[in-house]
């Protein structure tokens, strides 16, 4: 198996944990109307709130590999700051 066939590979299984995260993402916080804990509470928003953020840090990297895979030229972002009259005078 070379390294391009690896990684495709690769990719489809991020594809699929990224599925998994966004099930984990769609349960319910609570699944009963007894009186939770704040505790049990937050833990499960947090795992939440993890697996979102999972997903999209996967997806960046999938979109990342399939770029290189692709051979597309990177995107270079201009940043924009911004500066004041005494800042954009100084030299």
């Amino acid at each position: 198996m070379n390294t391009k066939e690896t990684k495709k590979s690769i990719i489809e299984a991020g594809q699929k944990a990224v599925e998994e995260l966004i099930k984990v993402a769609k349960e319910k916080i609570v699944d009963s109307d007894d009186d939770v804990s704040a505790d049990r509470l937050k833990n499960a928003a947090a795992t939440k709130k993890l697996a979102i953020f999972d997903a999209f840090e996967i997806l960046n990297r999938i979109q990342i590999e399939e770029d290189m895979l692709n051979e597309k030229p990177k995107e270079v972002k201009v940043q924009k700051t911004f500066k004041g009259f005494a800042e954009g005078r100084s030299k």
